[in-house]
């Protein structure tokens, strides 16, 4: 059911979601119609996950104006006209006439239309008749048009209830392309996981057949290998023929940091098959090797099968048969001290709501799903994400994080280690609160303390705390705010709160607060000292060929904890530096600023660096620099990572190293590589600071 705007205290919760927009819907005349920047939004939510558009509201510097609409009646039948017009857009995704809500705002009647997410079967929901050219996915608060390969994937989708039960051709046989050795082995396991099954009496190739390896499309008469049967036990050169775009890796990271540093990684080096099943095998003995779980003991005996054993297995296995391996991201498990991830290709094929519910199941790949299921692994029924959830809520440990990235498609899961609410927190939080602390319930305590841990919180970190639905989230934020346990700062979609009496450092701040006085290259003072950075990003799970996620919002960020002793916020001050205020900024041996506060060197003007690394940048930045009109807006952003690989560079610094005008460099390249996920900020809250920096993922 969605959420029932009553007042305009509704709209301005909603707004935080980033699943609305408003429109004004006056018309030419005045009388009002439907704005025809209705349907590219229409179709990037329904493509998304749903959202709302607003009519007849303006928004200006965060605030709504209703200003009505002359004739109502006029626009809801219109709207509905063209739902079912197939020459205006594909499909009408409205499942009633309560998705369209006559509101009373201050007098004045404005419509709300809620635009459910499409079904997979419904997808692409496009304009015109062609789904090419005419198909939009929302990007943050945008709507984007969809390249070709994104709606040939939308289309694939649609058509294939499983992606994994192609026919291969004849030139895949089972003698030249099975890797015998994998079979064998999951013959084992088979009959370790049920002695007493019949496929244990089949010869390889017959057993290989029976499990989904090998099938006859009564369709056409077809039959031979499917692509299950390669991914799951095939050899290498015949894996990467059938899907060029395949690739898995493990790696154990010895420390919280998203850099690429391992100590131990598995992936197809030519030692091993490189096929799903040897992958699997090789990687949960390394995910269960030293788990400090309690064990338990059931009829005397050690149980050392835990709940938490089981939630890794299912999210192994989940990644595997949920990924699409025609996308270019790789399928990457992460091993951390503090945590596990696990990333696939492709984005969920239900709501996350009900992914995370259970109950409901559609995945992608489900011959590879039955084969992981025959030997006992995996789950029925679309209940493999509730074990995972459970299985880390038996261990009080922090609740897990899945969220999707759009650009490229990719499904991220984050299993933190770190306790739900440390003891000293909550001694914190009952010092500072008392007994109201108590009263609120376990959903309100995890915001208010996941604020002092952090630093902040916003609506996106808070959707990840929760199993619940995000209408209630952005109900519950604005209520702690009420009853003065969080403060909100920022505006709109930047919106974030903070514990009273705390503040996010401004750049300002941070500049004239934060300077390196040291050497760089000492540990205890370094800028790359994590417990002094304000928006140290090293708790993220993945930093791989710029195409996965920092969001800058982990749990376990210490560096924007509250309880940090250099940013303690219980004594009163704001920071402990504030003696060095009046220091010099230091800069390293390329004449970058370092700062404690920021966790990569900072380049603000051109003419600070030494000649010879100035050079290099102006070399990385030849193209642009000598041709005023590119034409080649890729080749600029890949000029532009380049340039900031490695530290933060100003807007304009980059102005200087581009020969840009550092505004239209901002607009056109620097913030839609920001929204991709290719470039970070050094500064989250504070989006358009002349002082903002921006660094490559």
């Amino acid at each position: 059911m969605p959420l029932q705007i009553k007042d305009i205290i509704d709209l301005q919760t909603l707004v935080e979601s980033e699943q609305v927009e408003f429109k004004l819907a006056g018309g030419k005349d005045g009388k009002g119609e439907l704005p025809k920047d209705f349907w590219p939004t229409y179709s990037a939510m329904a493509n998304g996950r749903g959202g709302w558009v607003v009519l007849g509201v303006k928004e200006q510097a965060g605030k709504f104006t209703p200003v009505g609409i002359a004739d109502p009646e006029k626009i809801k039948t219109d709207l509905f006209n063209q739902l079912n017009d197939r020459d205006r857009v594909s499909t009408n995704v409205l499942r009633s006439e309560n998705d369209v809500q006559w509101v009373s705002l201050q007098g004045t009647d404005v419509l709300a239309i809620h635009i459910p997410q499409a079904m997979r079967k419904q997808k692409p929901v496009h304009l015109k008749k062609s789904p090419f050219g005419n198909t939009y996915q929302r990007l943050h608060e945008g709507d984007r048009l969809c390249d070709d390969m994104t709606v040939k994937r939308m289309l694939a989708e649609q058509i294939h209830d499983s992606r994994d039960n192609e026919v291969l051709s004849e030139h895949y046989t089972f003698q030249e392309d099975i890797d015998l050795d994998s079979l064998k082995v999951y013959r084992n396991l088979l009959s370790a996981n049920n002695p007493q099954h019949p496929y244990l009496a089949c010869e390889p190739f017959e057993l290989f057949k029976i499990v989904g390896g090998w099938r006859k499309d009564r369709e056409t008469g077809k039959e031979g290998i499917t692509l299950a049967g390669i991914l799951m036990f095939g050899k290498w050169d015949a894996i990467t023929a059938a899907a060029p775009n395949y690739m898995v890796d493990y790696q154990e990271r010895p420390q919280a940091k998203t850099e690429l540093r391992w100590i131990d990684r598995v992936c197809p080096d030519g030692t091993w098959s490189g096929n799903l099943f040897d992958f699997y095998r090789k990687v949960y003995q390394k995910l269960a090797a030293d788990l400090k779980v309690p064990f338990t003991l059931e009829e005397g005996q050690r149980r050392t099968d835990t709940p938490v054993h089981i939630a890794l297995r299912e999210a192994l296995v989940n990644t595997l048969v949920h990924a699409d391996f025609t996308d270019r991201v790789s399928i990457l498990i992460v091993k951390r001290p503090d945590m596990f991830g696990f990333r696939n290709p492709g984005l969920m094929r239900l709501p996350l709501e009900d992914v995370i519910a259970g109950g409901v199941s559609d995945c992608r790949n489900r011959l590879l799903h039955q084969m992981f299921l025959l030997i006992g692994l995996g789950e029925k029924a679309g209940s493999g994400m509730p074990k995972i959830f459970s299985g880390w809520k038996s261990a009080n440990w922090r609740t897990p994080k899945l969220w999707e990235k759009t650009f490229p498609a990719q499904t991220l899961l984050e299993l933190s280690t770190a306790s739900l609410i440390p003891q000293h927190v909550l001694d914190d939080l009952h010092q500072r609160f008392g007994e109201t602390f108590d009263l609120l319930d376990d959903f309100e305590q995890v915001i208010v303390a996941t604020a002092a841990i952090e630093g902040w919180v916003n609506h996106e970190r808070a959707c990840l705390l929760t199993t619940r639905h995000s209408r209630e989230v952005t109900l519950t934020l604005p209520r702690l705010e009420s009853k003065d346990f969080l403060v909100a700062g920022g505006e709109q979609k930047s919106k974030y709160y903070t514990l009273p009496g705390v503040s996010v450092m401004t750049p300002d701040e941070v500049f004239s607060l934060g300077a390196v006085v040291s050497s760089p290259h000492n540990e205890e003072d370094s800028k790359y000292n994590e417990r002094r950075s304000t928006h140290n990003d090293e708790s993220s799970t993945y930093n791989e060929q710029r195409s996965t996620h920092n969001d800058g919002s982990s749990t376990h960020n210490s560096g924007n904890s509250t309880y940090n002793e250099q940013r303690s916020t219980y004594n009163g001050e704001n920071s402990i530096y504030n003696a060095e205020g009046d220091q010099p900024a230091s800069r390293d041996e390329y004449g970058r600023l370092l700062n404690r506060f920021i966790d990569r060197p900072y380049i603000d003007d051109v003419d600070n660096l030494i000649e010879s690394f100035r050079d290099s940048l102006f070399t990385l930045a030849a193209v642009p620099r000598e041709k005023l009109r590119l034409g080649d807006k890729e080749l600029m952003k890949s000029v532009i990572l380049d340039v900031c690989q490695g530290q933060y560079i100003s807007v304009a610094a980059l102005g200087q190293i581009l020969s840009r005008n550092p505004n239209a460099l901002r607009q056109q390249y620097l913030k839609p590589l920001v929204e991709q996920g290719a470039l970070k900020l050094a500064f989250p809250q504070y989006k358009n600071d002349p002082k903002q920096g921006y660094s490559a993922v």
